[in-house]
C-alpha cells in the first residue's frame, strides 16, 4: 500500500486531502506537514477529525524533504512559489502531485508576469477530461494539479474549441468562488463581516494568476491561441464555484449539447445536467462533481455554457486524488464522490 504525505496539512486543501486519503482503500496516509502548526495535533488545527482517534493525534511535522522522503507519494499543498525547492529536494523514486501553481506554466514570461520570481519549469498538467491528458498523467510521476477557476472554466469550454463551435478570440467569464479559494490565512477583505452580505470583484483586468493556465490548456485544445477576458467574483460563501463563459457561436443549442454530451459521454465526474436544469454550486458540494449547462442566445450569436463545481475538491484536493490513482493505476474514481452534500 503506498504510504502518502501532505505538506501544507493544516490549510483547507490540505485538510479535504487529509479526509480523502483516510478514506482511500489503498493508500495510507503517513505523513502530514505544515510550517507554523508543526508540533500541533491533526484534532488541534482541523477539530473536525477529533472523533477519528486515529487521526486525531496524527502531528504535524516541519514541512522539509526529510520528513517527506522515503514515502511513495506526496501531495504539496503549498502557496504558489513555494513547491518548487521542496520538490527539488526530493528523490525521484517519490511521486508528486503539486496542487500549486509552480509547474502549471509552459511559458517562464507568463510565469514572470502573474507569480513573479524564477520560473521552475513545467510538469504534466492534470486535468484527466481534456483529451489527451489522461494518457500522459498515467506515465508520469510529477503532476502540476490545475487550478480551480482553471477547472471550472477549461472544462466547460473545451469540446466547444475543439469542434470549433465557438470563436476562441472572444471568450467572456465571470465567475464566483466561496472565500475558502483565497486560502486559510487572516486577511481583512475575507472576515466574516466584510464578506456576509456582500459580493465583490478582485484581480480584474486579466490580471488573475490562472488566466495564462487557462489560456494555455484551451490553446493546446483548440489547436490556436485562445484568449479570455475573466471577472472573478468572491460570493459570500465559504465554497464552491460558479462560471458563466459567454462564447460567439453559429452553432445551434442542440449542437453545442451534443458536443458537451459526446466529449463527457464516458466521464465519472462531469455531467451534462438535462435541457433547463441550471448547475448550482450546493450541488457538487463536498464532491468530486463537475456541472455543466448550455444556452444559446439566438439574438446575440452567443451561447453561455454554465459550470458548478467545489473548489476544494474537484478544483484541488479532489482531482489531486484523482490524478494519484491514475498515476498509481487505481480506478480513477476510488476514495472519491459524485454526490454532493445538500442542502
Amino acid at each position: 500500500m503506498p504510504s502518502v504525505g501532505i505538506a501544507g496539512a493544516s490549510g483547507y486543501a490540505g485538510a479535504e486531502l487529509i479526509r480523502l486519503v483516510h478514506g482511500h482503500p489503498d493508500f495510507e496516509l503517513a505523513v502530514i506537514a505544515a510550517g507554523s502548526n508543526a508540533g500541533s495535533t491533526l484534532a488541534q488545527v482541523h477539530p473536525q477529525f477529533s472523533s477519528v482517534p486515529d487521526l486525531a493525534s496524527m502531528v504535524f511535522a516541519d514541512t522539509t524533504a526529510a520528513a517527506l522522503t522515503g514515502l511513495d507519494l506526496v501531495f504539496l499543498a503549498l502557496p504558489h512559489g513555494h513547491s518548487a525547492a521542496l520538490a527539488s529536494e526530493l528523490p525521484e523514486s517519490v511521486r508528486i502531485v503539486d496542487l500549486g501553481a509552480d509547474f502549471r506554466l509552459e511559458d517562464a514570461h507568463q510565469w514572470v508576469t502573474y507569480y513573479g520570481g524564477a520560473h521552475a519549469g513545467s510538469w504534466t498538467y492534470g486535468m484527466p477530461e481534456v483529451r489527451g491528458l489522461r494518457s500522459q498523467v498515467a506515465i508520469s510521476s510529477r503532476v502540476a494539479n490545475p487550478g480551480c477557476y482553471a477547472t471550472a472554466i477549461t472544462l466547460g469550454l473545451a469540446p466547444l474549441l475543439e469542434e470549433g463551435l465557438a470563436e476562441p478570440n472572444d471568450v467572456v467569464v465571470v465567475a464566483a468562488s466561496g472565500t475558502s479559494g483565497a486560502g486559510r490565512n487572516a486577511k481583512v477583505n475575507l472576515l466574516g463581516s466584510e464578506v456576509m452580505g456582500s459580493m465583490s470583484t478582485y484581480k480584474v483586468g486579466g490580471t488573475h494568476q490562472h488566466t495564462p493556465e487557462i489560456e494555455q490548456t484551451l490553446g493546446r485544445v483548440a489547436g490556436g491561441d485562445v484568449h479570455i477576458n475573466f471577472t472573478p467574483l468572491l460570493a459570500p460563501m465559504p465554497r464552491g464555484i460558479l462560471a458563466t463563459l459567454s462564447v460567439k457561436t453559429k452553432a445551434s443549442e442542440t449542437q453545442l449539447r451534443s458536443a458537451l454530451e459526446n466529449y463527457y459521454a464516458n466521464e465519472t465526474f462531469v455531467s451534462v445536467l438535462p435541457a433547463g436544469q441550471l448547475p448550482v454550486t450546493g450541488s457538487t458540494l463536498g464532491s468530486n462533481a463537475v456541472h455543466i449547462q448550455v444556452a444559446k442566445d439566438e439574438r446575440l450569436g452567443r451561447a453561455t455554457v454554465i459550470v458548478a463545481i467545489d473548489n476544494l475538491i474537484k478544483g484541488a484536493a479532489g482531482q489531486a486524488l484523482q490524478n494519484a490513482n491514475i498515476m498509481y493505476g487505481f480506478t480513477e474514481a476510488l476514495g472519491l464522490s459524485t454526490i454532493g452534500v445538500a442542502p
